[in-house]
């Protein structure tokens, strides 16, 4: 039987009985135990902070990475670049002759020409 299925009243009677029976442990450890703290229930405790850090401790490991850096940083020494003006690769690629072009052109044309006379619409 799943708690969906439940009735209102059925919830409050089970809930009911959990907090006996938690009551009845904690007397049991109590007297088991002789030490007068009652046993806290695993549902009860509050979920517990896993790992974490504090902002002193982040401060500190801040400031000694900034440090290392610095180290770092003042062992090289300063190297001069030499800056050259690269043309873009567009720039580069050899250009067609206007013959070419007219060349190709008059080739596309008479693809198109042909398939259309077949009927196509792609090539």
């Amino acid at each position: 039987m799943s708690i969906q299925s439940l009735s209102a009243t059925q919830l409050r009677q089970a809930a009911d009985l959990k907090e006996k029976i938690e009551s009845l442990n904690n007397q049991l450890a109590t007297l088991l135990g002789g030490s007068g703290i009652p046993v806290p229930s695993k549902v009860a405790s509050p979920a517990k902070k896993k790992g974490g850090m504090s902002a002193e401790g982040r401060a500190r490991i801040s400031a000694a990475a900034k440090k290392r850096w610095a180290k770092v940083k003042a062992a090289k020494l300063p190297v001069k670049v030499e800056v050259k003006t690269v043309k873009p690769v567009a720039n580069q690629r050899k250009k067609m002759s206007a013959a070419a072009k007219a060349k190709l052109s008059k080739l596309a044309k008479e693809r198109w020409a042909k398939a259309k006379a077949t009927g196509k619409k792609k090539l």
